[in-house]
């Protein structure tokens, strides 16, 4: 969001004011936030939004930053001819695939995002859930959705077994900013890729995060006929499941928002990624950029 240029300095010092309530209500608060989608890979949207957390940071919030990557998961895999496969929405990870998803997400995409905020005057650090053990993972089982007695073989997707956040935590008491890499370790040293969304989640949880923010390609969760619903509780967002409202590649990331805001996570943005600041505006103003869901 580029102010305009006559913005007076009694606007300026208005805008300020107006962010202090929210400054002071979470000052000391830990946020986790999913980073994907254009955000993501827009140059100018990944400058706002390392702005944003560092900002964050400075004014006494502990941002954790979870991120995504299957566009650059998938441009890598066909650099090397390799045909990326999907069974209900989830990518079949064979050990070749697992060891690209490994060099992209926890390489060069983690370090993309540590550098961009380092250079926003952050400092980050990248970790995978391998570093200080944090994310324990199995292999997920997939049921078939129209055949419970059928199982799909996704390869080496993993589910979350358990997350020691102390890593974090010793981080985050420092002036550090964690970038987390949606990656997890099996019980013989095993790689698993695991749904970023996921992730995001299950640490919000086990943070006692005060807010878990999803930045997505989509304003938010849209009703039936298609306008942005703001303000929803836990149990609206139960029926809109069972009469479809919600479904497609908004089911992991609405349920996994849905898991964090049961299990005491204050609340669940879900906000458009393609709004320069959204986070910020989100977080700080009275103005929604997305929808937000209270634990009741």
């Amino acid at each position: 969001m580029t102010l305009p240029l006559t913005i007076t300095p009694r606007d300026k010092a208005e805008i300020l004011a107006q962010a202090l309530p929210y400054i002071r209500k979470f000052h000391g608060k830990t946020m986790v936030i999913k980073y994907g989608g254009n955000a993501m890979t827009d140059p100018e949207l990944q400058a706002d939004f390392a702005e944003d957390v560092v900002l964050l940071k400075l004014v006494g919030i502990n941002p954790v930053v979870v991120h995504g990557g299957g566009p650059q998961i998938e441009t890598a895999l066909n650099r090397l001819g390799k045909k990326g496969e999907f069974i209900q929405g989830m990518r079949v990870t064979d050990e070749e695939t697992m060891e690209v998803v490994e060099w992209v997400l926890a390489g060069q995409v983690q370090q993309d995002i540590v550098g961009l905020i380092n250079q926003a005057g952050g400092k980050a650090v990248g970790l995978t859930g391998r570093d200080g053990g944090m994310i324990r993972a199995q292999k997920l089982k997939m049921v078939d959705a129209s055949d419970p007695s059928k199982e799909h073989d996704v390869g080496q997707v993993g589910d979350i077994v358990s997350i020691d956040p102390s890593v974090v935590k010793a981080l985050q008491d420092d002036a550090f900013i964690p970038v987390i890499s949606p990656i997890g370790f099996g019980e013989h040293n095993e790689s698993y890729n695991i749904n970023a969304d996921v992730v995001a989640g299950k640490l919000a949880t086990v943070l006692q995060a005060e807010k878990l923010v999803l930045l997505t390609n989509t304003p938010g969760v849209l009703d039936k006929s298609g306008k942005l619903l703001t303000d929803l509780t836990a149990r609206e967002i139960d029926a809109m499941f069972a009469d479809g409202t919600i479904h497609g590649g908004m089911l992991p990331k609405i349920s996994s928002a849905l898991d964090a805001a049961k299990s005491g996570v204050n609340s669940v943005h879900i906000i458009d990624g393609r709004v320069p600041h959204a986070m910020l505006l989100e977080i700080l103003t009275e103005q929604a950029y997305g929808t937000m869901i209270r634990s009741h």
